[in-house]
């Protein structure tokens, strides 16, 4: 039996999105929703998503629009929070998901968030994957520099290469085999040879265009009512500590959870990753 289902679906627009669908269709707890980073898609949380749904709990991942498995827009300032806020939303619907714990990583963050003000009713918990109201310009100009801008490996190894020099600060200790891993959910394999990101391009001039966008404190507010907990790389530099402590300041019922020898952002097949995200489903679901 294959540990997840292909879905594909129409936008509001007219584009071709794909997720992942774990467990059962029929299972009555609740459903997980994880939505990834700005170039990332789903395969990011395979190892999560296999782990929550042994025995059947359902778990959702997108591709959003531009990457992996999803068409990509033509039109390039449709790259933004809003616009995959508004994908999820169709999603959620069309599969019957009326109400789920989300984890939204890094820009998954921020579209959870959205999603907060403009569907409250679909969150029951929320947990932000090294993402907050306030971006350190380090951590966001590093993304940004590399976004769109990377070259097309001729092989894996070149792959993991380009993929470690990219992203060894935030991750010091990873294994030879977690890079690997790491490679083949940023990379695909081309037609004709060779390798290239999957996503595309025009997100990171997007970014370059745009910024993450709009008030991200007041999009934080969607999340007043809604219990909610912040997992931070440890070496992370896009979350500080001092934007944590401001947000527990804003939101006193966080629950906050520093990741070690991870930057940004955590993998979530870390144990403390794990625990705190089972914990947030287990206080939701009483």
């Amino acid at each position: 039996m294959a540990a997840y289902r292909d879905l594909r679906y129409t936008s509001h627009d007219g584009l071709s999105l794909y997720a992942r669908y774990y467990g059962n269709f029929s299972d009555s707890r609740l459903p997980v929703v994880c939505l990834p980073g700005l170039t990332r898609n789903s395969k990011d949380f395979e190892s999560l998503a296999l782990h929550l749904s042994q025995g059947g709990r359902r778990v959702i991942s997108p591709d959003f629009r531009g990457r992996g498995l999803s068409d990509y827009d033509p039109v390039m300032m449709n790259y933004v929070p809003p616009t995959y806020a508004r994908d999820v939303i169709e999603l959620l619907g069309l599969t019957g998901i009326n109400r789920a714990v989300f984890v939204g990583t890094s820009l998954g963050g921020i579209v959870t968030q959205i999603v907060s003000l403009l569907a409250p009713h679909l969150l029951a918990g929320a947990v932000l994957n090294d993402i907050g109201p306030e971006l350190s310009p380090e951590g966001l100009a590093r993304i940004a520099a590399f976004a769109g801008n990377q070259s097309d490996p001729a092989t894996w190894d070149e792959a993991v290469a380009q993929i470690k020099g990219l992203n060894l600060s935030q991750f010091p200790v990873l294994p030879d085999t977690a890079w690997e891993r790491f490679a083949h959910a940023v990379f695909v394999e081309k037609p004709e040879g060779g390798l290239r990101p999957n996503y595309d391009a025009k997100i990171g001039e997007a970014l370059r265009t745009g910024g993450p966008g709009g008030d991200l404190w007041a999009v934080f507010g969607g999340l007043a009512a809604v219990p909610t907990a912040v997992l931070r790389g440890a070496l992370s530099d896009l979350l500080s500590p001092a934007t944590v402590a401001k947000m527990v300041a804003a939101k006193p019922d966080l629950v906050t959870v520093e990741v070690p020898e991870r930057g940004h952002a955590p993998l979530l097949d870390e144990p403390v990753s794990v625990a705190a995200i089972e914990a947030l489903i287990a206080r939701v679901e009483g």
